[in-house]
């Protein structure tokens, strides 16, 4: 083996290899740009329709940009500022998206495995919903519901109006005389007390 490899460098050859190297980054430059409610917001509609384009299924698109601004706000997801915030964003929902394909591959996966199962002699698989599963649909629709109603006033009407009855945003601010970012708000955290 070359002896020059295993020697320490001299301090010649180690002058040009410390400024070729960049200084590891600070923890706090990483995290240091602000992202506020009013921006995550004002991108929202153009990531909506981005995961609706790749998952094919408004709630799961609803639900994967809602990830995605939950992990923003929690600060799971730190923006550096190293691109566009509407690029990074993409870029997020983007993994979101992976991850609601991965997780839908492993339950169909699952069913796949199934001994028999309706369909599996012939190779066709039944797209119809069970009666059992639809009695646990039911039944949790109704859990979900009662949990809804069991919110404060402010929570409940914001869940009601948006999720439930599927109204639009700005229909919904008008009736609630709030603004967009107190919507976004209140059904945030209406969704944090129900899954509690």
């Amino acid at each position: 083996m070359n002896a020059a490899l295993l020697s320490p460098p001299s301090r010649a050859n180690a002058a040009p290899m410390s400024r070729a190297l960049p200084a590891a980054p600070a923890r706090e430059r990483a995290d240091s740009v602000p992202i506020s409610i009013a921006e995550l917001v004002s991108h929202r509609p153009y990531l909506v329709r981005f995961a609706l384009r790749k998952l094919r299924d408004a709630a799961l698109a609803e639900d994967a940009v809602h990830d995605v601004i939950e992990a923003v706000l929690s600060g799971r997801a730190r923006f550096g500022g190293r691109a566009a915030l509407r690029s990074w964003l993409t870029a997020v929902l983007k993994n979101k998206i992976v991850d609601t394909l991965r997780r839908a591959d492993l339950h169909h996966d699952a069913l796949d495995d199934d001994e028999g199962g309706e369909g599996a002699a012939h190779g066709v698989a039944c797209l119809q919903p069970r009666p059992d599963e639809i009695a646990e649909q039911r039944q949790e629709l109704a859990r979900v519901l009662a949990g809804i109603d069991r919110l404060p006033p402010t929570l409940r009407d914001a869940m009601r109006l948006r999720i439930v009855e599927d109204r639009s945003t700005e229909s919904v601010c008008a009736e609630l005389g709030i603004s967009e970012e107190n919507l976004f708000v209140r059904v945030h955290r209406a969704r944090k007390q129900l899954l509690s």
